[in-house]
């Protein structure tokens, strides 16, 4: 089953906590106990203890209390997307989504779950509804990496290649890190980033943008990784304009151009 992962933002104290006693087993009608670094330490808020077991990937308790905020703040959008996603990582995809939906009805201007609702379908390999949802994201808040990053797998995955090139390319125009990250937002789901068996072409177009933002180092690696592979059309990126800039490096030169094999002396 597929995992989704957040990075929280701030959270390095709530991390201190993981230090204390292991915590005591919750039903589904009993919300977790609170941590405590000592006996004199103040409790968490229930939203800070839910974004904790969220962080520790302790779903049904992070659910038990985004249900309870949920009926205390029914207009609160942030805790029904947390819901949302506390369900989504226990495959529960129908409710999730209609979390994911009333969060995005409740504020429109919120990204977060619009995105959610794209991964969604991306799971369910409706790729043009996914495609559809992260636009719709993108077009609330458009200097998020992780959408352009969802929108380019879910473009890859449709055959779409160019429009999944475009999309990886403004990825790294906002995060040159972003293929080295799990996630980078609060509440913004990534999807499984399974490319199939066409992993020589993702590779190849994840070198291509790199290229094209004139990160060398990062273009050999993807580009050796198509090579090895077994991407038939290396060549291609001899006429390719995006690689113009890094096609006289020894190393891109050895990716293209291997030495012939040596034959054996008599």
């Amino acid at each position: 089953m597929t995992r989704y992962f957040l990075a929280i933002p701030g959270i390095a104290l709530l991390f201190c906590l993981l230090l204390s006693p292991a915590l005591a087993q919750t039903t589904p009608d009993t919300p977790p106990p609170f941590p405590s670094t000592s006996a004199t330490a103040a409790p968490l808020s229930p939203e800070d203890l839910a974004k904790l077991y969220l962080i520790r990937k302790e779903y049904p308790a992070a659910e038990v209390l985004f249900r309870k905020l949920t009926q205390q703040q029914p207009r609160n959008a942030l805790y029904w997307n947390e819901l949302g996603i506390t369900l989504h990582n226990q495959a529960e995809l129908d409710p999730a989504m209609k979390c994911y939906e009333k969060s995005a009805k409740l504020d429109s201007r919120y990204a977060d779950p619009v995105n959610n609702i794209g991964t969604v379908w991306y799971e369910r390999k409706k790729y043009s509804k996914a495609i559809r949802a992260y636009k719709r994201a993108i077009g609330i808040k458009d200097d998020f990496a992780s959408f352009y990053m969802n929108l380019g797998y879910a473009y890859f995955a449709d055959k779409k290649y160019e429009e999944s090139i475009a999309s990886f390319h403004k990825v790294l125009q906002l995060d040159p890190q972003a293929f080295d990250q799990s996630n980078s937002r609060t509440g913004t789901v990534v999807q499984d980033r399974s490319i199939g068996e066409d992993r020589g072409r993702f590779y190849f177009m994840l070198a291509k943008s790199f290229a094209q933002v004139g990160n060398l180092d990062r273009c050999v690696i993807y580009l050796r990784k198509a090579r090895d592979e077994g991407y038939k059309n290396m060549d291609a990126a001899k006429s390719d304009p995006a690689f113009a800039g890094v096609l006289k490096d020894p190393a891109i030169q050895e990716i293209l151009e291997p030495a012939p094999p040596q034959t054996a002396q008599p």
